[in-house]
C-alpha cells in the first residue's frame, strides 16, 4: 500500500515528528497509522500514552479470549428463543413499573386545591383527584362542578402542573361557571 500525504500529515500531527520521520513510519508498516505510531515509539520518537502502557494493535491472549466468550454467550442467547422473550419480558416489565413509579411521584408532589374567597380550603395529591374521578366519576364531577357556582376555584400546585396553562384553563371553566350564575340570576329577575 502507498502512503499518502494525508497519513504523513496526521501522522505528524499525533506524534510530532518530522515529515521523514513519519514518512518513514508509515512506509514500513504499509501505511497503518496506529502501527506506524508503535513504530516510533520503539524508535523512542513518541512518548508513551499518558498513565503509563505502550500502544498496541495485537490482541492479547485474553483479549482474544474475552471476544470469543462474548461471542458464543450472544449466539447461545439468540439461539434459544425462549430465553430472548424472556429477557424481553423482563425488560419490558421493569420498565412498566418504573413509569408507574414516575407517574405516582409525580401525582404525589403534585396538588389540587379548593380555593373559596382566596383562602385554600383543601388541597391534596393530584393522585387522590385522579383515584376520585376514576373510581366515583358519577360523585366526583358533579361535585366539582356544583363547587363552580358556589364560588369555589381549583387550582393545580406543583413542579409539573402548577404551570400558568393549566391554571388558565381552570379560570376558564370558573369563568364559564360564573356567567352561566349571572345569566340564571338574571333570568329570575
Amino acid at each position: 500500500m502507498t502512503t499518502t500525504l494525508e497519513q504523513v500529515e496526521i501522522l505528524r500531527e499525533k506524534a510530532n515528528v518530522s515529515y521523514d520521520e513519519a514518512k518513514e513510519a508509515l512506509d514500513a508498516v504499509d501505511g497503518d497509522l496506529l502501527e506506524a505510531l508503535i513504530y516510533l515509539e520503539k524508535q523512542g520518537k513518541v512518548a508513551p500514552p499518558e498513565g503509563g502502557g505502550y500502544y498496541n494493535s495485537d490482541k492479547s491472549p485474553r483479549e482474544t479470549e474475552q471476544i470469543s466468550d462474548k461471542r458464543k454467550t450472544n449466539k447461545e442467547s439468540s439461539n434459544g428463543p425462549s430465553s430472548n422473550r424472556g429477557e424481553g419480558f423482563k425488560d419490558l416489565m421493569k420498565r412498566f413499573w418504573q413509569f408507574c413509579a414516575m407517574v405516582l411521584h409525580k401525582g404525589n408532589v403534585n396538588a389540587f386545591e379548593l380555593i373559596k374567597d382566596g383562602i385554600v380550603k383543601a388541597s391534596f395529591p393530584v393522585t387522590i383527584l385522579v383515584l376520585l374521578v376514576l373510581f366515583a366519576f358519577w360523585i366526583t364531577v358533579p361535585l366539582f362542578i356544583v363547587g363552580l357556582f358556589f364560588g369555589y376555584q381549583y387550582r393545580f400546585r406543583g413542579p409539573d402542573l402548577g404551570k400558568e396553562a393549566v391554571n388558565e384553563a381552570m379560570e376558564n371553566v370558573e369563568n364559564t361557571a360564573e356567567q352561566i350564575k349571572r345569566s340564571i340570576s338574571k333570568d329570575r329577575e
